[in-house]
């Protein structure tokens, strides 16, 4: 790109150098940690891998018409779960759309390259902001936007968690949305940009939009515009916003009523992280979970605190930014703003995740400091020691690793470095020969001398004479045609209040300027021809300074992101799960599941041996497995009180390998794999992947139906899943036996109450050992030297051996049975319980005795231990089959089953009775549907041959409303607009009869 096109075209420039600044960063911090795609280490750590990676591959299959239901059900997670919220809420950017781009085994790529690319396009975004606040550089916007899309939230945090860049993205089109309503144009875009940012990821989009005001009531402030004119602004910025949203409002609603029926999880309390940890996270390569990831580069940083000392920007400018960006850091450490930040919700997890909006205040800051012109050495020299002394009380966190500084001090000789050079250069610029500076008077055709403007009212400054100023010379490319007493090539309009002109001042080629009313200009003059060879060498020396300068200062900002990127990916790995990429054992599973597949006469379960909290929607089949912030609160109790583990404190439900639930749940195929060897605590294990099946009923089966007042809710069940699964079966099959259990040294143990009441199950004790030991690798070695505990018990000969133990850690082998034993292996802790386990076959004496390992001190409930007559079981599925529907065909979120005539009692279709069903027997009007303990249920009175039910997910028909209530008003203020516009250019008069002075400069005036 020419010098000639940079001057006419400085925002775009400055957008393609934010963007490859950022993926070039972005890549070699990957490249030096050695992590996906570019090294062994995997970058799919906690969310990313358990949902967003699963979503994506959910979304390939659904754009290729692969997947098994649609954008209203998921059939294959969750036993069928509401689809359209998690849609809102992890695939809704259009950047997800690009996943059809890429091969199905390549879905971690295709998910980094998004990442990327809604990184980039951050960095873009703000750097054609930053050049629509106030003219400059255009280098140094794409600097700085590289700092806003390269800060370490984005860096830290958000790069786990991809949706949540789409608030990186939206906050910088949101605040230009601000500026147009100031100006009053583009209000179309304007409603556009508030919708998608909206649709795209509303969570964030609401701290955007919370930024986005905060910047522009500033502005406002700022302008010193009249209250009238100001209100008026306002006004159209919040109409803007409400439209936009109204327009997302069919899917926001529905994210919003599917966190209304979520399991609850846990519920936190906000506490602020220490002062240290706070300044600690402004320096570069440090790390935590808990604490606000403030980092934007040292050069980012120094401007922004240089600024208060800055006397060459307006008072009013130093003081508003000064304030608001002290003002957004202290609401971030307060608990009522810190909720309303959060919607009003403390968030699970990272408890800073507004900080985006602070990070790019500052880089805002920064850029209007740099605008004013380089700073003075003074005003350097204050930054310098606020950072030093940030820096020296930082030193007391443990977040700042011994090799943060290194980083530190190099980035900083190269931010002052670059930074004095320029000084330099704009120094020596208007000191230029006389000879020079006489070339370049006013209506000479060059620039002029530097004109201190009118007051600080008119901050809003001169779009007309923007992009000349930000290029340095050449066409006027503002938003606006230029109108004033400028000279050729600069765009100039006139001051308020000054009494004469304001000139907008372009630099020589360099990229700065300024624009009216904002302060003096900080460029000199622009030589001239003519002016003899010591002009040209001058200009020539200047060059190479300035040029060296971009270079110290580029290089400070991509080495030292790329080392916080880099220190970031490798402390992720330490404390949080990660799992492997896609690879054989997901090939073999997808293959496995493919050739045993029958749905929807019945389901493919993936797998009790779970790769990702996610399984199905990666390898494909229909199971149990699901994790999503949504996951629905009547699946999550109805698995749990069937046996089912969880983790994340319920919202990712576990496969239940049992052959009950199989039958209730239609599950005729189940895919069995060894554990996951990427994760170290397993056992290695090299078993191939084998499928085992088993006659189901079809998924629509007929129950009788429930004595008058009986409760047939989730609330139904009782503390025994082995009696809750019967209740759902409709058969007793299971003997639950007396337990007798033994500590180690064959004591009885002892007993525990409160939610984990039962027998208290201890890691054994090795002779001479000194306390107790928690960690696996220890416990494992004590446990071999000493006996372990026992449960003993007795079972009808020949019948299948579980073991229910919820909050115990360990493993467990049943020893003298008849069949090889299988080991079950159970995991538990604050945020997580073990699912029921299957041991083997109880030998023909009936004693069964099963051997405990444990790894962590926890407890085994009464009634644990269940025996399963595989006979009944049998003979059970047999019945249901029987009676149950003569076919069934699903179509998204539609069931339509055909059953035996004469039918009586209850229909019930084996899916989790979650929000939004409704269905009729035969034609009649559809009617919400009942519950049976938890699932999908239609009475029928004996006339019926069919069922029908169809979903639909709570909140879209609100949204529905509210968005065409949206959209008609759009339409009728753009026709109310169009209509205006051609009667005015039919009738001149009308337009230029109220026109003053003073419009011409309104309509150029660069909205705040």
């Amino acid at each position: 790109m020419n010098r000639s096109t940079l001057r006419g075209k400085p925002r775009p420039a400055a957008a393609l150098l934010a963007a490859a600044i950022t993926v070039t960063a972005f890549c070699a911090a990957d490249a030096v940690a050695r992590s996906y795609p570019f090294g062994p280490r995997t970058r799919a750590v906690n969310d990313l891998g358990n949902q967003y990676v699963p979503f994506h591959a959910h979304l390939w299959d659904l754009l290729h018409g692969r997947a098994d239901g649609g954008l209203l059900v998921n059939w294959q997670s969750g036993f069928g779960s509401s689809f359209l919220p998690d849609l809102g809420t992890y695939l809704s950017s259009p950047f997800a759309l690009l996943v059809a781009l890429f091969p199905r085994d390549e879905i971690d790529l295709a998910v980094y390259v998004i990442t990327v690319l809604k990184t980039a396009c951050a960095g873009a975004a703000m750097a054609w902001l930053l050049l629509r606040l106030r003219p400059g550089r255009w280098w140094a916007a794409g600097l700085l936007g590289s700092a806003y899309a390269l800060c370490g939230w984005s860096l830290a945090d958000a790069s786990y968690n991809p949706m949540w860049l789409d608030g990186l993205v939206a906050l910088p089109l949101l605040c230009l949305v601000g500026e147009w309503a100031l100006s009053g144009r583009r209000r179309l875009l304007g409603v556009l940009i508030v919708a998608l940012a909206w649709i795209a990821n509303f969570y964030t989009a609401y701290m955007a939009t919370l930024g986005a005001g905060l910047l522009l009531l500033l502005r406002l402030w700022l302008s010193g515009l009249p209250r009238r004119r100001a209100l008026a602004a306002a006004g159209r910025a919040t109409a803007t916003v409400a439209l936009g949203v109204g327009l997302a409002a069919p899917l926001v609603t529905v994210v919003y009523f599917g966190t209304k029926h979520a399991y609850p999880g846990r519920v936190t309390h906000f506490e602020p992280v220490a002062t240290e940890d706070v300044l600690a996270r402004l320096l570069p390569t440090t790390y935590g979970f808990g604490s606000p990831a403030l980092f934007v580069g040292t050069t980012a940083l120094l401007l922004a605190l240089a600024l208060p000392f800055h006397r060459a920007a307006p008072v009013r400018v130093r003081a508003g930014w000064s304030l608001l960006v002290v003002a957004v850091a202290l609401s971030m450490q307060w608990t009522p703003t810190h909720l309303a930040w959060h919607a009003f919700a403390t968030p699970n997890g990272s408890p800073y995740r507004q900080t985006f909006v602070l990070c790019a205040l500052l880089v805002i800051a920064a850029w209007h400091t740099l605008s004013y012109g380089v700073p003075a050495r003074r005003a350097l020299a204050a930054a310098t020691a606020l950072l030093a002394l940030a820096a020296a009380a930082a030193s007391r966190s443990g977040l700042v690793h011994s090799y943060a500084w290194p980083v530190l001090l190099l980035a900083t000789a190269g931010a002052l470095g670059g930074l004095l050079l320029l000084r330099h250069t704009e120094a020596t610029r208007t000191t230029a020969p006389a000879a020079t500076r006489a070339g370049s008077r006013p209506g000479a055709g060059g620039g002029s001398e530097p004109t201190r403007s009118g007051p600080a009212t008119a901050e809003i400054g001169s779009t007309a004479g923007t992009a000349a100023a930000a290029a340095g010379s050449g066409p006027v490319t503002g938003d606006g045609p230029a109108v004033g007493a400028g000279v050729a090539g600069v765009g100039s309009v006139p001051g308020v209040g000054a009494g004469s002109g304001a000139v907008g001042i372009g630099s020589g080629g360099d990229g700065s300027g300024s624009a009216a009313g904002e302060g003096p200009a900080v460029s000199g003059s622009v030589p001239v021809a003519g002016t003899g060879a010591a002009a040209g060498a001058g200009g020539r020396r200047r060059g190479v300074l300035v040029g060296l300068a971009v270079v110290l200062l580029v290089g400070a900002q991509v080495g030292e992101a790329a080392a916080t990127s880099a220190a970031a990916t490798r402390l992720r790995l330490n404390h949080l799960d990660d799992y492997a990429p896609w690879g054989d054992r997901q090939r073999s599973q997808s293959q496995a599941v493919s050739e045993a597949g029958g749905w929807p006469a019945y389901r493919t379960d993936p797998g009790r041996e779970q790769t990702v909290g996610n399984d199905p929607m990666v390898v494909g089949g229909q199971g149990a497995q699901y994790y999503s912030s949504l996951t629905a609160d009547v699946l999550s109790r109805t698995l749990t009180a069937l046996g089912d583990g969880w983790t994340s404190r319920g919202r990712n439900v576990q496969s239940l390998d049992n052959a009950v639930t199989d039958a209730i749940f239609s599950v005729g195929a189940r895919v069995h794999s060894p554990p996951d060897q990427h994760q170290r605590w397993n056992p290695r294990d090299s078993t191939p992947v084998t499928v085992s099946r088993q006659d189901v009923p079809p998924l629509v089966t007929v129950r009788p139906a429930p004595a008058p007042g009986a409760r047939t809710g989730v609330s139904a069940f009782g503390p025994s899943p082995y009696r809750n699964q019967e209740l759902l079966l409709g058969t007793r099959v299971y003997t639950v036996p007396a337990l007798t259990v033994r500590t180690a040294d064959g004591a009885q143990p002892e007993r525990a109450a409160g939610d984990r009441a039962g027998t208290v199950i201890e890691v054994p004790r090795t002779k001479g050992s000194g306390a107790q030991g928690s960690g696996a690798q220890g416990s494992r070695g004590r446990t071999a030297a000493a006996s372990r505990p026992s449960i003993a018990a007795q079972c009808p000969a020949g019948s299948e051996v579980y073991l229910w133990a919820p909050h115990f850690s360990g493993t467990a082998r049943l020893t003298d049975t008849p069949a090889r034993p299988l080991t079950g292996r159970f995991t538990s802790d604050a945020a997580k319980i073990a699912a029921m386990q299957r041991l083997g076959t109880a030998p023909a004496s009936g004693r069964v005795r099963i051997e405990l390992s444990p790894t962590r001190t926890g407890t085994v409930p009464d009634g644990a231990v269940g025996c399963l007559d595989t006979a009944r079981l049998r003979t059970a599925v047999q019945r249901l089959d029987e009676t149950g529907a003569d076919e069934v065909t699903v179509s998204d979120g539609t069931v339509r089953a055909r059953l035996p005539a004469g039918s009586t009692g209850t229909a019930v279709l084996a899916a989790p009775r979650i929000a939004g069903w409704r269905c009729a027997a035969d034609g009649a009007e559809t009617k919400p549907a009942a519950t049976y303990y938890g699932l999908v249920a239609v009475p029928l009175d004996g006339s019926a041959t069919s069922v029908t039910c169809t979903f639909h997910p709570p909140g879209l028909r609100l949204g529905a409303a509210v968005g065409g209530a949206s959209l008609l008003t759009l339409v009728l203020l753009g026709t109310l607009t169009a209509v205006r516009r051609r009667r005015s250019a039919r009738h001149p008069a009308l337009r230029t009869a109220g026109t003053t002075a003073t419009r011409p400069r309104e309509r150029t005036t660069s909205a705040l």
